[in-house]
């Protein structure tokens, strides 16, 4: 539902996001025929500025969860293929950044970057290679022992034959299964950092900076900071559902019962 309104959000017929109307600050929903979810601190409409939000917190956690899933799968494949120096280098590098905490080696390198949305998805982006990196490392060296890749080497196949043709195909599933549940674990994280008052920078509409500046009007305008959080909550839990549902079509175990 997010993701359609987010896409059909320029065609929709919502105000501007970022117009200031005063006079009807903290308006309650369904209070006003203009603004169906009320308005914020500002006079701003609620109702837009979630959509307009939608677009750029499902931006931010698709493009950061792409990005950590190329750089992360690339590093995995190669450790797990050729194994040895490249393995150790690789996999030490990866653990020194799992080491830190998660939100904070995100928010040590956006300090760095600068605040905005695109260092914002670049940190988040950085932090999480390592999962992938992993988990396309296990599955690697697993699917290379396996009988056809055996055959295709002994036939004189090269490596990138092996490596495109025979294990990349056979290692999506868990792949697949990992980017949906990340990215709602992205959004999360992003959210974060537009909270911090590190990414999305004002007057953007972004939920987790809606979050950070409804926050203080909690008790007055529940519904300032509630909207943006429950929207943040429903597309999470959404991401988890299908990551799941995912993980259960793609589990061959899954299979053996369902056929017993």
């Amino acid at each position: 539902m997010f993701m359609g309104l987010a896409i059909s959000a320029p065609v929709l017929p919502l105000r501007n996001p970022n117009t200031i109307d005063t006079a009807h600050r903290l308006t309650g929903p369904f209070t006003l025929s203009t603004a169906i979810l009320g308005t914020d601190e500002i006079g701003r409409d609620m109702l837009s500025r979630l959509i307009w939000g939608a677009r750029i917190s499902l931006l931010m956690g698709f493009t950061s969860a792409i990005a950590a899933l190329v750089v992360g799968a690339s590093l995995g494949i190669v450790a797990g293929y050729w194994g040895r120096g490249a393995d150790q280098v690789i996999m030490r590098s990866m653990d020194i950044i799992m080491a830190f905490p998660f939100i904070l080696l995100a928010i040590a390198l956006v300090a760095a970057l600068g605040p905005g949305l695109f260092n914002a998805m670049v940190a988040i982006a950085v932090v999480g290679v390592p999962q992938y990196a992993r988990i396309v490392r296990a599955s690697t060296l697993v699917v290379r022992e396996h009988e056809y890749v055996l055959g295709a080497r002994a036939i004189g196949a090269n490596s990138g034959r092996l490596l495109f043709r025979h294990i990349a195909p056979n290692i999506v599933g868990p792949i697949l299964v990992l980017l949906t549940l990340d990215i709602g674990t992205k959004i999360i994280a992003t959210a974060s950092l537009s909270f911090l008052g590190l990414g999305a920078q004002p007057p953007t509409a972004d939920w987790g900076y809606m979050l950070a500046t409804g926050r203080q009007y909690i008790a007055a305008a529940w519904w300032v900071a509630t909207l943006p959080g429950l929207a943040i909550f429903i597309v999470v839990l959404a991401f988890n559902l299908v990551g799941d549902g995912l993980r259960d079509a793609l589990d061959p175990r899954s299979l053996v019962r369902d056929l017993s």
